[in-house]
């Protein structure tokens, strides 16, 4: 009787089913529905790029390994190109110098915009201008395009005779200056407005991520709200502004209606500002405007030209990523770990 007792005692008592198994349970299996969902979403995004890659590669190769000189690539848009390299080259530098313009002119202000919404605008003023400057994405290009036409080609004009009055001994400013406003300039200032909603937006969200302490802290100092941003926000923001102007330099890069609208262009090398006729086309505008109309080796030329500019894009998306690693908070940490 008493070894039964004492074995009743010592012997484990199994506890109780606990609700929480289950919902540790549920959310394990959660958590692996929404891994799958992940991993195929990212094996998705690779496997579309890598789809896209292989496209424009297997059909622009036949333009790419063509002869220029005879069959209908000979004399293809009034040139006398002997291969592929002669026709690509003068519209990737097109579409290059066009979005480097368009950057030039709308970064800062798109800075500026930002910085004003977040820390110097009322909390009512900010949110209305913040709302309208989101609003300018939902703006299609071809609205671009035309506003470009009928307002901004005849008000730059005089812009136009001034720079190359005053500043004329720039070669930038040289040469007969255009009449109509067709210009490269006037298409930079175009796509200067188009990408303004994607730097502002960003570096307003990012200027607004500042640590409050430090922009406290850097005031109490005794630094003036100028000091105050250029000590304490700036630095904290700088990686997400690089980000910011990349975004915005990849969409001035694919930009087509907005230039094909304004813009009176020509295959060739020109770093003009305005003049009408010597400006250099673009890859995206060039496709928009010679598809429809081009035969079978002339469309896969267009689409090596496609080609090029998604290595291009893809470039500039990895300098984005190399920058942001080099200049983000945690560069510091990761150059001390490397150098111990």
């Amino acid at each position: 009787m008493t070894d039964t007792v004492a074995d009743t005692e010592t012997a484990p008592s199994s506890p109780p089913p606990s609700p929480r198994t289950s919902i540790v349970g549920k959310r394990r299996v959660g958590d692996s529905v929404f891994l799958g969902l992940s991993t195929t979403a990212a094996v998705s995004i690779m496997i579309i790029l890598a789809g896209v890659a292989i496209f424009l590669i297997i059909r622009g190769i036949p333009a790419i390994t063509g002869n220029w000189t005879q069959g209908d690539l000979a004399g293809y848009q009034n040139g006398t190109r002997t291969n592929f390299w002669e026709y690509v080259g003068p519209l990737l530098f097109g579409s290059i110098w066009a979005a480097l313009i368009a950057m030039v002119i709308g970064t800062p202000v798109a800075i500026g915009i930002a910085l004003f919404i977040s820390h110097y605008a009322p909390r009512r003023i900010a949110g209305f201008l913040g709302y309208i400057v989101d609003l300018l994405a939902a703006v299609p290009s071809i609205v671009f395009g035309l506003w470009g036409i009928i307002v901004m080609r005849p008000l730059l004009v005089p812009v136009g005779e001034f720079l190359n009055q005053y500043l004329g001994w720039i070669p930038l400013f040289q040469g007969p200056v255009s009449t109509t406003g067709s210009t490269m300039f006037t298409g930079g200032v175009v796509l200067a407005v188009m990408i303004l909603p994607i730097v502002t937006s960003i570096t307003r969200e990012i200027f607004l991520q500042t640590p409050r302490l430090h922009e406290e802290a850097a005031l109490a100092l005794g630094a003036t709200r100028w000091e105050m941003i250029r000590l304490a926000v700036f630095p904290y923001a700088r990686s997400g502004m690089v980000s910011a102007t990349l975004l915005g330099l990849g969409r001035a890069l694919g930009e087509t209606m907005a230039i094909a609208l304004i813009v009176s262009p020509s295959l060739i090398y020109s770093v003009l500002l305005l003049t009408d006729g010597y400006n250099s086309q673009t890859i995206a505008a060039n496709i928009a405007l010679n598809f429809p109309i081009a035969t079978d080796l002339q469309r896969s030329a267009l689409i090596g030209t496609g080609l090029m500019l998604f290595v291009v894009s893809l470039a500039v998306n990895m300098l984005a990523r190399y920058i942001i690693g080099a200049t983000g908070p945690g560069a510091k940490g990761r150059k001390k770990g490397k150098r111990s």
